[in-house]
């Protein structure tokens, strides 16, 4: 989780949403990466997305069953539905996303096979997004 959250740092400093995440396997990490929307005018520049197609693409297969995917903030629809889609079951991240959380603040879209863990590096990863919107206003 603290290379996810300096994967958000990275992003804060790009004048991106601060959100980090990062893909591992076998205690492996196979992916890192944070939200580029700005840089790439593309709204599905998310770091979920984004780690997802890049660990497919280095193991060379699209089920990434056996992954965890670790994200400062709680994924959005979108990216829930590219994890799943990705057949990852496991799922750490930091804090609540009020806006567009789908694992249990707004939505609740969670299967049975899916292991979540929340709210690790929440106060980090809260601060972060808060810096960072106060700092827009």
């Amino acid at each position: 989780m603290e290379l996810a959250l300096e994967q958000a740092r990275k992003a804060f400093e790009a004048n991106e949403v601060p959100i980090g995440a990062v893909i591992v396997v076998d205690d492996q990490v196979v992916a890192a990466g944070h939200n580029s929307i700005e840089a790439d005018t593309d709204a599905t520049s998310h770091a979920e997305i984004k780690i997802i197609k890049e660990s497919s693409n280095k193991l060379n297969r699209w089920r990434l069953s056996d992954a965890t995917i670790y994200v400062t903030v709680e994924p959005c629809t979108m990216c829930l539905g590219a994890i799943k889609q990705a057949r990852i079951q496991n799922i750490v991240f930091g804090c609540y996303d009020q806006k567009f959380g789908a694992l249990g603040s707004l939505y609740d879209l969670r299967t049975a096979k899916m292991k979540v863990v929340s709210e690790v590096l929440a106060t980090e990863s809260r601060e972060l997004l808060q810096s960072f919107f106060k700092r827009l206003r």
